[in-house]
């Protein structure tokens, strides 16, 4: 009879059946470990709930008033045997791959993860294991990014361009993690940076939790439109082609996305520019990971799963598709509301 695995997936999740706890479930369950707060990742519903400690503001924002245990990368806790341990995955602020051990066999569950170090989440840190269990959301040759510093002037370029034209630059990404990501990178020597309200929301929760980030203006019903004007303002891809974008006429509507990479992703989002920013990795970035592990069996998660996990077949991996409900990390960017 053939062993079984320590991890397993279900209709609730990734499943620890000899620690009976999940991870990143899409189900309510008892005891949920949670990669990063993202909202495909961390649901409401979940009795108890375990990450790490830079999530815990932002997790106590978006799903309210939680039984939530928190620990330090590195830091182990133990599960009727099980060892439970935390690694970042330099995806956000505070996302982790999870380590879990049991009787010498070690299992990794990534979450969603990139490699390179974008100077505001901890930097990725292989894990050695037998089994990982990846992303792949950019799983295919055509998705090789370049270094952020690149993308970055580029941003600023193009701000300061519109500075000098009178046009408000408006720059669209997720709330948590591409904001703070894009803040920070930012010149304010050009101007000042201003918020829709959900970004400016999550932005309060991290800097709860400790983070330091870069003076922003939340915009609000009595700010006026000669305010903005020559400033860049970061709002969620909820706001594109409300009444609260229309407002900051005339702007320049830019859109940050790895999507960005393919053609006609910009024209279909209706933006003047596209900047290929991702915070997950590349092609290159998911073989370079897989191969730190030195694991035995990888399982895909989502994304480009038939093709990786062919790919990875033809190279030598035991590789596997899961079906899982990973992916969508704007589930709740409606949250906060238009404020």
């Amino acid at each position: 009879m053939s062993k079984k695995p320590l991890l397993e997936f279900n209709q609730f999740g990734i499943y620890c059946q000899q620690g009976d706890f999940y991870i990143d479930p899409w189900k309510p369950v008892n005891y949920a470990v949670i990669t990063h707060a993202h909202s495909d990742h961390a649901r409401w519903g979940n009795h108890h709930y375990l990450a790490h400690h830079l999530s815990k503001e932002i997790l106590k924002y978006r799903l309210g008033d939680i039984s939530l245990e928190t620990l330090d990368y590195n830091q182990t806790i133990i599960r009727n045997g099980v060892k439970i341990s935390l690694y970042p995955a330099g995806h956000i602020i505070g996302s982790a791959q999870v380590r879990v051990e049991y009787q010498g066999e070690v299992w990794v569950v990534s979450g969603d993860y990139k490699l390179e170090d974008d100077g505001i989440s901890t930097p990725f840190e292989p894990v050695k294991c037998h089994s990982f269990i990846s992303e792949c959301t950019f799983g295919m040759p055509v998705y090789t990014w370049k270094p952020q510093q690149e993308i970055f002037k580029g941003i600023n370029d193009w701000w300061y361009q519109n500075h000098q034209q009178g046009k408000t630059s408006v720059l669209v990404g997720y709330s948590l993690g591409k904001a703070q990501r894009i803040l920070q990178n930012l010149n304010l020597d050009i101007g000042k940076v201003y918020t829709h309200g959900v970004i400016q929301n999550t932005h309060d929760a991290l800097i709860k939790n400790g983070i330091l980030l870069k003076e922003t203006h939340k915009i609000t019903a009595s700010t006026t439109k000669e305010e903005i004007k020559g400033n860049l303002v970061l709002c969620p891809p909820s706001a594109v082609g409300t009444p609260w974008m229309k407002k900051l006429n005339p702007y320049s509507f830019g859109y940050c996305s790895g999507w960005m990479a393919i053609r006609g992703a910009k024209r279909r989002r209706a933006a003047d520019r596209g900047f290929v920013l991702s915070d997950h990795a590349d092609w290159h970035g998911l073989i370079q990971a897989i191969e730190a592990t030195s694991c035995e069996s990888v399982y895909l998660t989502h994304g480009y799963t038939a093709s990786f996990s062919r790919y990875l077949r033809e190279i030598g991996y035991d590789a596997h598709e899961a079906n899982t409900l990973y992916g969508d990390e704007n589930l709740e960017e409606e949250k906060g509301g238009e404020t």
